[in-house]
């Protein structure tokens, strides 16, 4: 019966986990490490649903005030260590060190239980909070908003990225607010929550997968007919962008030079972009800036700001631009007329370092 009860209300999670666990063993775009911790995502959702299942089912009963009490420990403790687990699941460069908040919380929660500086039980099995007993509140917020700041630093400057910010905001927010709203009831939802959320962001980055280009991070070739095709009319410039060079340096160095030198110029494009400037790679070494909504003294500023950048370096690469002054021009225009442009330039560049233009 306890089990029947346990699946009966947690039947939504259950499905939602089971459809994760089940679209992790398709998954070929993310790295198997990736894979592996969000199993372990699974698996720590699944037990902390248990874990709130029983401590509820003790608070009913009255049973075992001590086993509720460590209970609910556990549960003060599993939120953040949760909420770190994603973090170091979606930005691994952080490594174990996120953990270390989340691991001192869960040492004071245990203590808690014989000395009650977090929270206590009284003899009719109400909770009480102790002098401590925001801390775990006030922990799991901290996550939450160095979650948010990274999917901010991480995202593109696409405005579709910010669909699955804001709804994280939102599903942490609830996640903070809502046990001082409604009690510790919102304990059984935030499970839910937590899965669901877990695995909108991992659909959405599946879905980021598919428009990046793997080598650079750049926007792809698909990224880029997609997005020309929505707004059109926004887009005020397109911006060539052709390296010089590189198939002297895969002859000569070897194609994993090659790769370092794409990468490299790439890094410098998205230093030199703003807001309304999104860099596509379109083909081996060629790449497209388009720009919607801007001037055409900031597409030249643009255009300066990636000569000095990529200038810093050792390689170099052609740029030109089209700008469309009524908005009136297609798509095919601009970018024939930036092709055109790029063109010229990379001819002056090899007329004036006296080499000879390879190509495939």
């Amino acid at each position: 019966m306890v089990v029947t009860e346990y699946v009966v209300q947690n039947w939504a999670l259950i499905l939602v986990l089971l459809g994760f666990a089940t679209s992790l063993i398709s998954t070929v775009f993310l790295e198997k490490k990736t894979i592996i911790r969000m199993y372990c995502l699974i698996v720590e959702v699944a037990l902390l649903s248990a874990v709130v299942f029983v401590e509820f089912h003790l608070a009913e009963t009255g049973k075992n005030p001590t086993l509720r009490a460590i209970l609910i420990a556990v549960r003060y403790s599993a939120t953040p260590l949760i909420v770190a687990q994603i973090i170091h699941t979606l930005v691994k460069k952080y490594k174990w060190l996120v953990f270390i908040p989340a691991v001192v919380l869960t040492v004071i929660d245990l203590i808690s239980v014989p000395t009650g500086i977090v929270f206590s039980l009284d003899e009719l099995g109400t909770m009480h909070r102790g002098i401590l007993g925001l801390l775990p509140y006030i922990v799991v917020g901290a996550y939450c908003l160095l979650l948010l700041v990274l999917m901010i630093i991480h995202s593109s400057k696409n405005s579709t990225e910010k669909i699955p910010i804001v709804y994280f905001c939102f599903a942490f927010a609830a996640g903070i607010i809502m046990p001082f709203l409604i009690g510790k009831e919102y304990a059984q939802l935030f499970c839910a929550t937590i899965a669901i959320s877990v695995f909108v962001y991992y659909v959405f980055s599946i879905l980021q997968v598919t428009k990046r280009d793997p080598l650079t991070g750049l926007l792809n070739r698909q990224a880029y007919y997609s997005d020309i095709s929505t707004d059109p009319g926004d887009i005020s410039a397109l911006v060539s962008i052709d390296m010089n060079g590189l198939k002297t340096i895969n002859d000569n160095e070897g194609h994993l030079a090659g790769d370092k030198a794409i990468s490299t110029i790439a890094g410098c494009f998205l230093k030199a972009t703003k807001r309304r400037q999104l860099v596509y790679r379109v083909g081996g070494d060629e790449f497209v800036i388009v720009c919607r909504k801007i001037s055409e003294d900031d597409v030249i500023d643009l255009t300066k700001r990636i000569h000095e950048l990529v200038d810093a370096t050792q390689y170099s690469c052609s740029v030109g631009y089209s700008y469309s002054t009524d908005g009136k021009k297609s798509i095919d225009e601009l970018l024939r007329e930036s092709d055109e442009n790029m063109y010229s330039e990379k001819q002056l560049y090899y007329q004036k370092t006296n080499k000879t233009q390879r190509t495939n």
